[in-house]
């Protein structure tokens, strides 16, 4: 019986590059493309543990190379962008998901606050800008490309004492709108994913009483979330069917940013 829809749900033989890709969500964002049939590049800053991924990838049957990548170097990201298309073919779709997590209050002495702020702002923004454009001729060239950026719930808020983080997710949004806007007549698209409280490497420092107090109060369905679930939304806006979702953001936060109380 032949198939009433057209629109195709397969990311099979595409190539991703994945930022951040060594733990947590870009692990396991790696993981699913690869089992999806996609070829994975998969980036971070530690060769080791990149090449850790890889071996997962390759061991379960996928398709997988690794870079080490500080995304803050802009001569590295052209070199690994390069290496990339040689290796594994053209990028179809980027998943800028790299970032860190540093506390830092106004209070600071400059010396202090300034470091945390710039290297905030070129692992989590500038990076997103820098790949993107040194991917993008091969992002357009069949005019099917994607473009997923990683944010995070505080760019649809803020906590204190996080200001430096809390700008970059803000400004992450903003990139992705003006980037949508410009790529669409290209078709390429451009959206972001907003994670809430998840179990990464980012969170387990947080005693597991106060995650669960937290998740109790904030959070409507009263747990932290799990990087697969991340995963899974990054995915759904890379396939070849989300072709009119552009400018997206999209929380995955367990229901977090629309609780009232």
């Amino acid at each position: 019986m032949p198939r009433l829809s057209q629109l195709s749900r397969s990311v099979a033989d595409r190539v991703v590059l994945i930022t951040g890709a060594a733990s947590g969500m870009g692990r396991a964002t790696a993981h699913l493309f690869a089992d999806e049939g996609a070829k994975v590049a998969v980036t971070d800053l530690d060769q080791d543990r990149v090449d850790a991924v890889v071996e997962e990838i390759h061991t379960a049957g996928g398709q997988a190379a690794g870079w080490s990548l500080d995304v803050a170097d802009l001569s590295r990201i052209h070199e690994v962008v390069s290496e990339v298309q040689a290796t594994l073919g053209d990028i179809d779709i980027l998943v800028n998901n790299a970032g860190i997590s540093v506390g830092a209050t106004l209070s600071q002495a400059d010396e202090d606050y300034e470091p945390t702020r710039q290297r905030s702002m070129d692992v989590m923004l500038s990076s997103h800008q820098r790949l993107t454009r040194a991917c993008l001729t091969q992002l357009t060239r069949n005019g099917d490309g994607r473009i997923i950026n990683i944010a995070s719930t505080e760019g649809l808020g803020a906590t204190a004492f996080t200001g430096p983080y809390t700008a970059a997710k803000h400004g992450v949004i903003g990139l992705t709108r003006s980037m949508a806007v410009e790529l669409g007549r290209t078709g390429v698209t451009a959206n972001c994913v907003c994670p809430g409280p998840i179990v990464t490497g980012m969170t387990e420092g947080i005693p597991e009483a106060q995650r669960e107090k937290f998740a109790r109060r904030r959070v409507p369905m009263r747990r932290y979330g799990i990087p697969e679930e991340v995963a899974h939304a990054t995915l759904s806006l890379a396939l070849p069917a989300s072709s009119f979702l552009n400018g997206v953001t999209l929380p995955v936060d367990g229901g977090m940013t629309i609780q009232n109380t």
